[in-house]
């Protein structure tokens, strides 16, 4: 397996646990997304931004960020449609996430 490329991400989650109301924490099974495919759903679902476009401020190729955006979505989707939690991996062990304060215009 290749070694992951540096990813750019600009930003940072007020929140990193999301669950569905009145169900404790440990009931729930536990969807990870990672902080790199948050910021995918960002650019591509809040800024507009074309894949190539959000590629290239992540420093990704267009088809990565296209594997990384649907590999969140997949996530998401199964969370909301399953009532599994969702929880952001900020941590700084992601070492192949750079984060950035560039924001996209």
């Amino acid at each position: 397996m290749r070694p992951r490329k540096c990813r750019k991400v600009c930003l940072s989650p007020h929140e990193r646990i999301f669950k569905p109301a009145g169900i404790p924490l440990r009931r729930l099974q536990v969807m990870r997304l990672e902080l790199d495919e948050l910021e995918a759903l960002r650019l591509a679902d809040m800024e507009h931004l074309y894949h190539e476009q959000a590629g290239e401020l992540m420093g990704l190729s267009r088809a990565t960020f296209g594997r990384l955006l649907q590999s969140a979505r997949e996530k998401v989707a199964s969370a909301l449609v399953n009532g599994h939690s969702i929880l952001i991996e900020a941590s700084e062990e992601n070492s192949h996430i750079h984060l950035s304060d560039e924001k996209a215009d």
